[in-house]
């Protein structure tokens, strides 16, 4: 009996464990069912992480991709452009220009070349040539500088077509809207006895004078095209005056050298700014002068409706594209172009950030002072930070002259294109990001006057620089930049004779030192720098190649006072 108890309580005991055993396993299944989600969650949050920090990572640097970073630094205050890794391959802009072998601040053999526009003995003074009650009016186009040939070329429209010029009219009704009249701007009187052995000039037309012909004459018109087209006009029916409209461009480049050397003596000697204007200007150059031995002038395009005009894009997404495009409006005859062709070209004005890039990499180091005219740059002091953080020397007329100094000029948009004409015709180096009038005009007067450094982008060339620059160390870069400005540094000789605008390579006005001078028949009345004083005396061959701003000026100071 006893025995078949403890058999029972046994098999009691076995089931309890074996009850015990089932609520154990589970629970520990229970447990796992529960871990599993958790455990899920965990290790997609760890992927997550994991796929974020890969992205925002930078990545391992090959020759062939490189990301860009600009970096001012607070030991340097300088910048530099770099990647994180593979040191050897390294884009990195240095703060100074290097040592080069070509002389930053003047032109190659310069000194052997020097403006010469004087008159031959054959060229019929005014007083024989002028043909008596013959007026010819002209009403120029355009800003300061386009308005500036257009003069230059009606001095020799009426010498050709044998009649008194009546001082041309400005235009104030372009997209400056400037009201300001030509003795405003151009001492009217230096401009009338300058040229009075060579074009009869008036300021007014005789009130005696009936009936005036406006007309316009053909662009690129050359001599023979204005005594067939605009000569007869004076004949046939009988008139005394003839007004052009619309004068800019409208002389051919080809003339002969008489007359060439006639548009010389007008665009660099008789058109001289008022004394106001010269006044401010020489002390705009003084400060520049006062903070650095030498400094560069940039003429900076950059304005909306100069980018809208080009149909070129710089990479401002939808928002660029939108303003631009109804800027283009204003021109209902401008067609669409391709943005990347135009580029292509080299027929894109380059950006601040470019030109920055360009001036390094010919060797201007970040201690260079630049003097930048400019009007309203397109989305301001954004776009402009790429230059200022290579050039932190900056300078406008704005930031080197008091309000009350600009205040006679600056409702004027011609007047205070002026002064900034006269700085960069008195700087070291010129450079320009564009092909526009004041870039042409300071072209050919500075290589008219020595031959001053003045810096034209070979747009087409570095366009595929700046577009390949993160392929490539700074050192590459900066050769191949130097490589592509051979021949648009303003050295002489650069432009081949008869290329490009006459007011931009002036070739026939400028000689050689090396040929025999005593053999020119040049009759010098006058040949003066224009500052100087007028003299009927002086019949002496004159150089230009020294044409030092401070001599010039004290000439000016002695006629004046």
């Amino acid at each position: 009996m006893s025995i078949m108890k403890k058999k029972k309580n046994r098999d009691y005991e076995l089931i309890g464990v074996q009850i015990l055993q089932c609520f154990k396993f589970r629970h520990h299944h229970q447990r796992r069912r529960r871990l599993l989600p958790l455990l899920s969650a965990v290790s997609g949050c760890l992927l997550l992480l994991f796929a974020v920090m890969s992205f925002l990572s930078p990545p391992i640097a090959t020759p062939h991709r490189r990301h860009l970073t600009l970096i001012n630094t607070s030991i340097t205050k300088g910048i530099e452009v770099h990647m994180n890794v593979d040191q050897e391959k390294v884009f990195r802009v240095p703060m100074s220009g290097g040592r080069l072998g070509r002389e930053l601040w003047s032109s190659n053999q310069s000194n052997f070349f020097y403006g010469c526009s004087n008159a031959s003995h054959g060229f019929s003074t005014a007083e024989m040539n002028t043909e008596p009650n013959r007026y010819l009016l002209i009403a120029t186009s355009g800003g300061l500088n386009q308005q500036r040939t257009g003069i230059t070329d009606a001095v020799v429209a009426a010498y050709i077509l044998n009649a008194t010029l009546v001082v041309p009219k400005l235009d104030q009704k372009s997209f400056w809207k400037d009201a300001s009249n030509f003795s405003e701007i151009f001492d009217v009187e230096w401009f009338i006895k300058y040229l009075s052995k060579d074009v009869k000039i008036i300021k007014q037309l005789p009130e005696e004078v009936g009936k005036i012909i406006t007309t316009r004459a053909p662009r690129k018109c050359n001599e023979k095209c204005y005594q067939t087209r605009i000569l007869p006009i004076f004949s046939k029916k009988r008139v005394q005056a003839v007004q052009l409209t619309k004068f800019d461009y409208r002389l051919s480049n080809r003339l002969d050298i008489d007359l060439q050397k006639l548009r010389c003596r007008v665009n660099y000697h008789a058109l001289r700014f008022t004394d106001p204007i010269l006044e401010m200007g020489h002390k705009l150059v003084q400060r520049m002068r006062a903070k650095s031995k030498h400094f560069i002038a940039l003429h900076l395009r950059f304005e909306s409706d100069m980018l809208a005009f080009s149909g070129c894009y710089y990479g401002g997404g939808a928002k660029e594209i939108k303003q631009l495009s109804a800027i283009r409006k204003r021109w209902k005859t401008l067609h669409t172009k391709n943005p990347e062709k135009e580029r292509r070209h080299g027929k894109c004005p380059l950006s601040p950030e470019e030109v920055g890039l360009m001036l390094r990499g010919l060797g201007y180091g970040n201690e260079v002072h630049i003097y930048v005219a400019s009007g309203q740059v397109y989305n301001g002091e954004e776009t402009l930070a790429p230059l200022k953080a290579l050039f932190p020397n900056f300078h406008t007329k704005e930031t080197i002259a008091t309000k009350e100094e600009l205040a006679q000029f600056s409702s004027y948009s011609a007047r205070m294109a002026a002064l900034d004409f006269i700085v960069c015709d008195q700087s070291d180096v010129f450079v320009t990001n564009n092909n526009g009038n004041m870039a042409k005009i300071l072209a050919g007067r500075r290589r008219y006057f020595g031959h001053k450094p003045t810096i034209r982008p070979n747009a087409k060339k570095l366009y595929g620089l700046f577009l390949n620059r993160d392929n490539m160390t700074w050192e590459e870069f900066g050769s191949r930049v130097r490589t592509s400005q051979i021949g648009f540094m303003g050295d002489p000789n650069e432009v081949k004779p008869g290329r490009g605008e006459f007011h931009e390579n002036p070739i026939s006005c400028i000689c050689n030192n090396e040929e025999d001078k005593s053999s020119s028949t040049d009759n010098d009345n006058n040949n003066n720098s224009e500052l100087e004083v007028f003299s009927d005396d002086d019949e002496q061959e004159t150089e230009y190649a020294e044409d030092d701003d401070n001599y010039v000026w004290n000439q000016w100071r002695e006629e004046k006072i």
